[in-house]
């Protein structure tokens, strides 16, 4: 064994199963130093509630390093700038890494990888993240796709990334001495005064060995009704794996082995878990837009968007962010989202239309609350998906969509359940009225105990109004 270590720079790939880049490293047969970077760069410092799952992320991962023979080193600061530092303290002789696809962190691993190799230190990238890298799949034409279906036929048609699975890995040498590393706590990634997630350990358990189990659970629990289910807020029945996704517990990649092989052996539907696996592969068709445009948190992929006339209004924006927009079904997705750090994706896509097309704020304040709210917080799945449902992204909503809360909320709440749990002022109004209480007759109000504009708020704009004018404005931008 080479006596002259080697680096593996984790990023958003904390697992130990077909995990390529620590597998490759430990095949090198050298000493092997596992390392974790906290950038605070903005662009790249996760949100508040990311940051909560992060250090649960890590500390589990740690814990798992450690039974395998290596130590998780810790660092804060510019990510090439320490892995240079971190090749000078050990002598490393190779770094390797799974590959990001943000054109600016392309952009900064192609530098450092150049830097490194001119002080003749090997560096070995992977993609660990996807099932098909994003210039894997392409048109006829050579070109990237830019709609949806055709991408999802073609990864079909083409199967995932051409490598073997990689068992969990059970042995990893370490070097009897590692480098300094900083205590996890020292990150302050958890909120302390107020503890504002102090409930979200009643819903997640962060960590690779609880992502496979809510894999199992849920391929043995709901997958059997997904394309029916999924939809629908008020019943556990999607999969939950997005936040261990995002954080690189399990690979897409795993996830769809694990369905093929259930498909295969009859034990779940084909066509259901197909559909479940089409709203995996839209995670690797946002990577293909974050890699092929420039800033897409902040830039509309549809030029003509950048002159939308957005209104500015603080007011609007609290009342959303809080959860007090006097529309049930917004109120409760965005009140589950605070409580939890999630939201459902069905409702997500409520509150954003609300927000875009009922109020006409820019997308990009949602995608910063998203950001800073969500533990699944991914940086080409947020973006993207806010542009869908602003109408400014690639396979965008039509313009002229804009959901109606209330149908949305009666069709897929059918009984009020998601939207009493989480806008309990609300719990004895009868579903009749639940989506629009102000519709409600006065001795029904009274009844229930609710005070429009007292206890719950008035709606803050006219659903028509509101409709017609976002209408209007878009129909401006198409002409122009």
């Amino acid at each position: 064994m080479s006596t002259q270590p080697v680096i593996v720079w984790l990023r958003r790939d904390l697992r130990l199963e077909d995990n390529p880049a620590l597998f490759a490293a430990r095949e090198s047969g050298a000493l092997v130093i596992p390392v974790y970077i906290h950038d605070e760069d903005e662009a790249l410092a996760p949100g508040g509630a990311a940051r909560w799952w992060l250090h649960h992320s890590l500390k589990a991962f740690a814990e798992d390093l450690r039974g395998c023979g290596a130590t998780l080193v810790l660092r804060r600061g510019d990510g090439p700038s320490i892995i240079k530092d971190l090749v000078g303290e050990t002598g490393a002789r190779a770094v390797y890494w799974n590959r990001r696809y943000a054109p600016a962190l392309v952009g900064r691993d192609k530098a450092l990888k150049a830097a490194l190799k001119e002080s003749d230190v090997e560096v070995f990238s992977f993609n660990g993240g996807l099932i098909r890298e994003p210039w894997e799949i392409t048109t006829n034409s050579g070109s990237f796709y830019k709609v949806f279906t055709p991408f999802w036929k073609a990864v079909q048609s083409q199967g995932p990334a051409r490598r073997d699975p990689r068992a969990k890995l059970r042995k990893i040498k370490g070097p009897t001495s590692t480098p300094a590393s900083d205590d996890l706590d020292s990150w302050s990634l958890t909120p302390r005064d107020p503890d504002w997630a102090a409930a979200f350990s009643e819903t997640w358990t962060p960590g690779e060995d609880s992502a496979q189990e809510r894999l199992k659970d849920f391929l043995e629990r709901a997958v059997d009704n997904y394309d029916d289910d999924r939809n629908r807020p008020d019943l556990e029945s999607t999969s939950r794996l997005s936040p261990h996704i995002a954080f690189g517990e399990i690979g897409p990649l795993q996830i769809w082995r694990t369905v093929m092989e259930q498909i295969d052996a009859g034990a779940i539907p084909e066509d259901q878990g197909r559909k479940f696996l089409s709203e995996v592969v839209w995670r690797d068709f946002a990577h293909v837009l974050l890699f092929n445009y420039d800033d897409i948190q902040k830039q509309p992929i549809r030029p003509e968007f950048a002159d939308f006339p957005w209104q500015d209004d603080a007011t609007a924006l609290r009342a959303w962010q809080r959860g007090e927009t006097g529309y049930p079904i917004v109120d409760a997705g965005m009140r589950q989202l605070w409580q939890t750090g999630w939201m459902h994706n069905r409702v997500r896509m409520i509150v954003g239309s609300f927000l875009v097309k009922h109020l006409r704020l820019e997308w990009q304040e949602g995608e910063r609350w998203f950001w800073d709210t969500l533990v699944d917080a991914d940086m080409a799945n947020n973006a993207a998906s806010w542009q869908w449902v602003a109408g400014c992204g690639a396979d965008a909503a039509p313009y002229f969509r804009i959901f109606n809360p209330m149908t949305q909320g009666e069709k897929f709440d059918p009984d009020g359940v998601y939207t009493r749990k989480f806008v309990p002022e609300l719990k004895d109004i009868p579903n009749k009225y639940l989506q629009k209480p102000w519709e409600a007759p006065d001795a029904i109000l009274h009844k229930a105990g609710v005070k429009l504009g007292e206890t719950y708020p008035k709606p803050i704009v006219d659903h028509m109004k509101a409709r017609q004018a976002a209408l209007d404005a878009f129909e401006n931008i198409r002409k122009n």
